[in-house]
């Protein structure tokens, strides 16, 4: 299974701000840091923030704080967010699939990326950033 820039992204910015501490980086700061374009990373933050993970402020003084929900929320649960629930394959559509209608890799699929999800339900935010990614993080932070 292959994730989306975007998830990848959440995931990421979720870690980076559990390992900010009292420090509020701007969604700027984050994406330099992370070397990614700021207009990809906003919507990504756009969409964190409208989930309850983050919370943003704008201005001096402003900006990233990860939510206590963003803390214990399952990496499983992220992942669902921004990759939907659609299927691994699409056999519906402008050219749909001759095999349709008797199908059983479509359930076979449907159920290996519900494992896949699954596999990841018991992790949290909070877990991801144990030794020895959270100093890492800390030190990809410092280096800009």
């Amino acid at each position: 299974m292959r994730l989306l820039r975007s998830t990848d992204l959440a995931l990421r910015v979720l870690m980076r701000l559990a390992v900010a501490g009292e420090s509020t980086p701007a969604t700027r700061e984050v994406a330099a840091d992370m070397n990614v374009p700021y207009t990809h990373l906003a919507k990504v933050v756009a969409e964190l923030q409208h989930l309850g993970l983050l919370a943003a402020r704008r201005g001096r003084g402003g900006g990233l704080t990860l939510t206590e929900k963003g803390r214990t929320a399952s990496v499983g649960a992220v992942v669902r967010s921004f990759e939907g629930d659609g299927d691994v394959v699409e056999c519906e559509g402008a050219t749909p699939c001759p095999l349709n209608s008797a199908c059983r890799l479509r359930g076979a699929l449907r159920r290996a990326q519900e494992a896949f999800f699954a596999s990841l339900d018991p992790l949290t935010v909070a877990d991801m950033i144990a030794t020895p990614t959270g100093p890492l993080l800390l030190e990809i932070g410092r280096a800009s």
